[in-house]
């Protein structure tokens, strides 16, 4: 005789309910090998940026002594709102680019991002040419 399936799989489950070994994917001691199914779908669910997604993303800029020269969400440079631009268009500098890609919504990064990944040589909007950028970046969505 079958048992009884939901109709909704996760039902029951609340967000971070999963132990950390079920999310990783170890067998434990006492713990049905459903559940642990169970987490590997709830992780399938997250949105991951991939290369022709729009990202939309919260971010601060730093030189490395740690003076910032842009952010969108430090009311003093201006523009305090999301930042959206299609990953992998060339749209952003390449540490963005390449850095991004296997992100998920809500994570919280820092892009260490060398000059040839970045601006180069030459000066570009009040950056020094061949300088090295520290982003912390924050991915709030993806269209």
């Amino acid at each position: 005789m079958h048992k009884p399936v939901k109709e909704n799989p996760l039902e029951g489950i609340k967000s971070g309910e999963v132990s950390q070994q079920a999310q990783s994917g170890e067998q434990v001691q006492g713990q049905p090998q459903e559940q642990k199914q169970l987490s590997n779908k709830q992780n399938n669910m997250e949105k991951i940026a991939k290369i022709g997604d729009t990202l939309i993303m919260n971010y601060t800029g730093r030189f490395t002594d740690g003076k910032t020269f842009d952010s969108n969400v430090d009311p003093k440079f201006g523009h305090v709102t999301p930042f959206e631009f299609k990953l992998g268009a060339g749209q952003v500098i390449k540490g963005w680019d390449e850095g991004l890609v296997g992100m998920k919504v809500g994570e919280k990064k820092v892009l260490t991002v060398p000059p040839e990944k970045g601006y180069g040589p030459n000066d570009y909007n009040g950056i020094p040419g061949g300088s090295t950028l520290i982003f912390d970046v924050e991915l709030v969505g993806i269209k």
